[in-house]
């Protein structure tokens, strides 16, 4: 293939991209977990604010970089570092909403599956249904992981959804039917992804809110818990 970095989106050379990308949707969050976690990291990215940093978290290389909200922006973003960058995996970490008893505030839900509202996978052109799923070694990993940190985890199926403002006010109760644990915008794409690379991906999430109930963390109790992900994130790297 054709050297196609630095793309459009992306200023880094392939040398800048670690092999393990950890991938939150805010920016911002990426350069929090860089400058608390990792040492000697260097920002390498910057192009429409979408800022990734390299350096190193316990002897390993690792990498940084915010994905954006929903399908189509990580979908951009991951398939240039699957694809562009030689990157094997790709980890996302965000916030979701709960749908499900299972999955309470605070909780960290590993997405096994993602159903999906999305029309994505249309550009395959396959006979049927395709499943997006996680990695299996790296969803029994963070698994494994959160007992050992004592973290509390719940694998199961997750919706990620186009729309954050619906039209529909019953969309989500019809999904709640079929077992879904939570809600977000972006697992999916990466799965799809991560599939045609033949690359590895996880999406882990902390359960921010409940569309149900109306419960909600506070900005403070949102940045410990997201905390607790970005380590247990980390210890997969």
């Amino acid at each position: 293939m054709p050297n196609l970095t630095p793309t459009p989106h992306n200023a880094a050379t392939p040398d800048m991209i670690a092999k393990t990308v950890l991938m939150p949707g805010d920016p911002l969050r990426a350069k929090f977990i860089a400058e608390n976690f990792l040492t000697d990291a260097v920002c390498v990215n910057t192009v429409r604010n979408m800022l990734a940093y390299t350096g190193d978290y316990e002897g390993r290389r690792v990498t940084v970089m915010g994905g954006g909200m929903g399908m189509p922006s990580v979908g951009i973003y991951t398939y240039e570092l699957f694809n562009f960058y030689g990157v094997e995996k790709i980890i996302r970490i965000g916030s979701a909403g709960t749908l499900n008893p299972r999955a309470g505030l605070r909780d960290v839900v590993i997405g096994v599956g993602a159903s999906t509202d999305s029309n994505y996978a249309h550009q395959y052109g396959l006979p049927g249904t395709f499943a997006p799923i996680a990695d299996f070694d790296l969803a029994r990993a963070a698994a494994e992981a959160g007992e050992r940190l004592g973290i509390k985890t719940v694998a199961g199926n997750i919706l990620s959804s186009d729309v954050f403002y619906s039209d529909d006010k019953e969309s989500l109760k019809k999904w709640q039917k079929m077992g879904i644990l939570a809600v977000e915008m972006e697992a999916a794409a990466l799965y799809m992804n991560a599939a045609r690379a033949d690359k590895r991906a996880l999406c882990l999430l902390t359960i921010s809110d409940s569309p149900d109930s109306g419960e909600a963390l506070s900005a403070e109790e949102r940045q410990n818990s997201f905390t607790d992900m970005m380590k247990l994130a980390l210890e997969l790297a």
